[in-house]
């Protein structure tokens, strides 16, 4: 238990701070992730007019199926490429976000269970 309002005071300041650390933590982990996603649709957008591109100066209808087939192979590995690694990164943006509280969920709950075994 909590004794006294000093400690009540620390807590407090521990646990706002640890709140704007962790918020940091969040939005550094957000604009990883929003630079990523921009970074992939610009160069899925530039394979993809490339293909368009392959496709219209095709000779023969083989030719171009072969290419489109080829950009959709190539853009489905992609795809589940970049899922993979966005998946990494919300996680690890989670891990860096709890960071902060863990020591103050450990600390609190050392001081209630030594409190309840008195």
């Amino acid at each position: 238990m909590i004794k006294s309002f000093e400690e009540f005071q620390v807590f407090g300041k521990e646990g706002m701070e640890a709140y704007v650390a962790s918020a940091t933590a969040f939005t550094k982990g957000l604009q990883t992730i929003a630079a990523e996603t921009a970074d992939y649709s610009r160069k899925s957008f530039e394979k993809g007019a490339a293909a368009a591109e392959k496709v219209m100066a095709a000779k023969s209808i083989d030719k171009a199926m072969e290419a489109q087939q080829g950009y959709a192979k190539d853009a489905y590995e992609a795809l589940v490429g970049q899922m993979n690694k966005i998946g990494e990164l919300y996680v690890a943006t989670a891990k860096e976000a709890y960071k902060p509280f863990e020591s103050q969920i450990s600390q609190f709950s050392g001081k209630t269970t030594s409190s309840a075994s008195k």
